[in-house]
């Protein structure tokens, strides 16, 4: 199985020239350390910063300079700061072309839940919702079943719902999956060792393969 660092490699080669990405809370966030260097991107983050760069190195941190989920962070020259009101009408015009997310749960129809377990403390929503229904691509990072074994890629998400039918890609610590809408979760490669009978096991909704599955490559 993929750690978390090796989840963030494997979405980073999902990255195009000339995007502009959000990251969110968690596995998302160190997508940043792996873009190609040959590769440029602007990432924008909700409480208002455009041109996001790596994690600091230690003698780097400043407090003041932090992304959504409250880490420390660089930033990019050229970038900007600029209020959260102006961020989310950038994300809520469309302005994003790919948002990467963590998720609890995700249907096979690409619906997301990713805000709120009942009963129990989270850090609230974020900008999530608004980046589900404004972002021209989503891929979700995500562990592919929890830590009592029980699968996160459901038939219906169980928890409350952040996005629906919004979900184009995962990449769990098992799979890089793709939603097909009507027909579930297309296994499109596999973490180094792990089976296919694996996946299946692993997947509640609607697994559906064609042909040699490949090992991913990182």
């Amino acid at each position: 199985m993929l750690d978390k660092t090796q989840i963030a490699k494997r979405i980073a080669r999902e990255v195009k020239d000339g995007m502009y990405i959000n990251l969110g809370i968690g596995i998302p966030t160190l997508v940043a350390n792996y873009i190609p260097k040959n590769i440029n991107v602007v990432l924008q983050s909700e409480n208002g910063l455009l041109g996001i760069g790596p994690f600091p190195l230690e003698a780097e941190v400043d407090a003041d300079l932090i992304n959504a989920g409250k880490q420390t962070i660089t930033m990019m020259p050229g970038s900007s700061l600029f209020s959260s009101a102006e961020s989310f009408g950038m994300i809520r015009s469309g302005k994003v072309d790919l948002t990467i997310l963590g998720a609890m749960e995700v249907s096979e129809e690409g619906d997301i839940a990713n805000w709120k377990v009942p009963g129990k403390m989270v850090k609230g929503m974020g900008g999530a919702m608004d980046l589900v229904a404004s972002a021209k691509n989503i891929i979700v990072a995500m562990q592919h079943c929890s830590k009592e074994g029980a699968s996160k890629l459901l038939t219906c998400c169980t928890l409350p719902i952040t996005g629906l039918r919004c979900v184009k890609r995962i990449v769990s610590d098992l799979a890089v999956l793709d939603i097909i809408p009507g027909r579930g979760f297309q296994l499109l490669e596999r973490a180094p060792g792990v089976t296919v009978e694996q996946i299946k096991n692993a997947t509640e909704g609607k697994l559906f393969i064609q042909g040699e599955i490949p090992e991913m490559v990182l």
